[in-house]
C-alpha cells in the first residue's frame, strides 16, 4: 500500500485514487494494543478518522473523521464528516461522543475534516476541512468550497453543546485550496498550516485542482468578535519549488518556518507533468514588518537512497536537527526516515536513520514522535499481517544505524488497519493513534479505530 497516495485519497473522496488491502491472519505482538474504539460510520457516527487525536486535562481524547456524519455535503459523496470525544469510563472502557458534525458549504459550514485538532489552554479545538465555506473553489463542475479553518469551543455548563466559529473561509484558490494536517500556533496566537493546492502560482500540479499550494498565517482579531486575518506566506511553484505541502509545520528558536512538499524540486521522480521527488523548506521571518517571508529550500530530495515523497511533516529533536519519514525511495524503494541536521558551513546534511525492506518488515512510514527516551515513534504499512504496525526506532549509542522494533502488527478483523496519523503519549508512556479503516465498522473496509498500544 502506497501511503502517500491513500493520504490523498482521504482528502480527495471522488475516487481520484483507491486502496486495496490485503488481508492476512496472525500476529506477534511486543506491546499490547485495544482498541479505544470502532467508528460505525453513516449518519449517526463518523468514519476515516483525519489525524491523530489530543489530550485535554482531564483525560478525554479529541480527533476528526473525514466521513461519516450528516449525508448534505456533496461532491465528497454525501458525508460531511465529523468531530467526537473519547472519555475514559470505570473499567477500562471509553465513550464516544460526537461533539460537532459538519453541515457543508449549503450551509456555510466545512466539510470533511483534513487534519488533526490541536488543543490551546482553554481547552478549545482548533482543525481544518478540506472542502466547504463560502469560498468559490469547483470541483468536477460542483461548487465545493475551498476549505476552512475552524474553532470548536466547550460548552459552559457540562453536558451543554459545543459551538463551532469558522475562523476563516478560503474565498478563492489564490488564498488556499485544500488545508491539509495538523495546525500550530506561535507565541503571539497566530496559527500556522498549509493547503494541498490553491495560493496563485503553478498551473500543472493537478487536472482537477488549481495551483501548487501554500503555507499560510492566519492572525486573530484585535478586537473580540472581529474577523481573523489571512496571510499567505508562501505559494509554491513547483518545477525548482516544491508542490503540495503537507501541514504539520515546524518552527526552530527564531520564529522560522520547517516543513515538506510531497513532491517538486526537479529533481528524480516524474508524476505526470511534475518533476521531483519532494522538498523539505524553511520560511524564514521578514527583517522588516510587512515584507514577505523568504523561502529557501534545504534539502531536494532525489527518489534514490534518500528518499522520495516526504508526506508527513518534520519532527524537531533536541539537537535541532529535523528528523522525518519519506514515504519511498530508500535502499529497497519502501521509504525511510531522516535526519537533516545544520553542517558548519550553514548548510544541511540528510542522513538516513532507517531504511524499511518492505512488506511483513514494514514500509512507507507515517509521521513520527520523539519519546521521552529519545527514541522515534511512529506507524507504516506492511507489518506481519500488511496491515499496518506501530514501530520504536531506537537511537544508537553512535552513528546513524538505528534499529526499529515492530511494537504491534494490526489485523484488521477486529482491529484497526492502517496507522498513518501522529502518535502521543501520555504520563504512563501508552500510545494513542487512530487508524484510517479497520475496527467493527460497517464500512467495506471497516471505519476506522482510536487504539492505545501500551508496553
Amino acid at each position: 500500500m502506497d501511503r502517500n497516495r491513500y493520504s490523498r485519497a482521504v482528502i480527495h473522496r471522488l475516487a481520484l485514487f483507491t486502496v486495496a488491502l490485503s488481508l492476512t491472519s496472525g500476529a506477534t505482538a511486543e506491546w499490547k494494543e485495544k482498541v479505544l474504539y470502532s467508528f460505525q460510520g453513516g449518519t449517526n457516527d463518523g468514519s476515516v478518522p483525519a489525524g491523530g487525536v489530543v489530550f485535554d486535562p482531564q483525560g478525554n481524547l479529541y480527533g476528526a473523521t473525514a466521513d461519516g456524519g450528516p449525508a448534505s455535503c456533496k461532491p465528497m459523496g454525501g458525508a460531511c464528516g465529523t468531530v467526537f470525544q473519547l472519555s475514559p469510563q470505570n473499567g477500562g472502557s471509553w465513550t464516544e461522543t460526537l461533539i460537532y458534525q459538519f453541515q457543508g458549504k449549503g450551509s456555510n459550514d466545512g466539510e470533511s475534516p483534513s487534519g488533526g485538532l490541536i488543543i490551546d489552554s482553554q481547552g478549545n479545538l482548533y482543525g481544518v476541512t478540506a472542502y466547504g465555506g463560502t469560498g468559490d473553489c469547483v470541483l468536477l463542475g460542483v461548487p465545493a468550497g475551498c476549505g476552512t479553518v475552524y474553532e470548536l469551543s466547550p460548552p459552559k455548563q457540562k453536558g451543554g453543546a459545543w459551538t463551532e466559529t469558522i475562523l476563516y473561509s478560503f474565498p478563492t484558490a489564490k488564498q488556499g485550496y485544500l488545508p491539509n494536517g495538523d495546525l500550530v500556533f506561535d507565541g503571539a496566537g497566530n496559527l500556522y498550516g498549509a493547503t494541498i493546492y490553491g495560493g496563485g502560482y503553478g498551473t500543472t500540479c493537478d487536472p482537477y485542482y488549481q495551483y501548487c499550494g501554500a503555507v499560510f498565517e492566519l492572525s486573530p482579531p484585535k478586537t473580540k468578535g472581529g474577523k481573523w486575518t489571512e496571510k499567505v506566506l508562501h505559494s509554491f511553484k513547483s518545477g525548482t519549488d516544491g508542490a503540495y505541502p503537507y501541514g504539520d509545520l515546524v518552527f526552530d528558536s527564531k520564529g522560522s518556518i520547517y516543513g515538506t512538499t510531497s513532491i517538486g524540486g526537479n529533481q528524480g521522480c516524474v508524476f505526470g507533468q511534475q518533476i521531483g521527488c519532494g522538498i523539505v523548506f524553511r520560511l524564514s521571518p521578514p527583517k522588516v514588518k510587512g515584507k514577505a517571508w523568504i523561502e529557501k529550500i534545504i534539502y531536494r530530495f532525489t527518489g534514490g537512497n534518500d528518499g522520495a515523497t516526504p508526506d508527513a511533516g518534520l519532527t524537531r529533536g533536541k539537537d535541532g536537527s529535523f528528523y522525518g519519514p519519506a514515504g519511498g525511495g530508500g535502499k529497497y524503494d519502501r521509504g525511510l526516515i531522516f535526519r537533516l541536521s545544520k553542517t558548519e558551513s550553514g548548510g544541511w546534511k540528510e542522513s538516513v536513520l532507517y531504511d524499511f525492506v518492505g512488506n511483513q518488515a514494514g514500509q512507507n512510514p507515517g509521521s513520527l514522535t520523539f519519546g521521552s527516551d529519545g527514541n522515534l515513534y511512529g506507524g507504516a504499512s506492511g507489518g506481519a499481517n500488511f496491515q499496518g504496525l506501530v514501530f520504536q526506532l531506537n537511537r544508537p549509542a553512535r552513528g546513524d544505524s538505528w534499529r526499529l522494533t515492530d511494537l504491534y502488527d494490526f489485523m484488521r478483523s477486529g482491529d484497526g488497519a492502517g496507522p498513518d496519523a501522529p502518535l502521543i503519549f501520555d504520563g504512563l508512556g501508552n500510545l494513542y493513534s487512530t487508524t484510517v479503516v479497520g475496527g467493527d465498522g460497517a464500512c467495506t473496509n471497516g471505519c476506522g479505530t482510536v487504539f492505545e498500544v501500551s508496553p
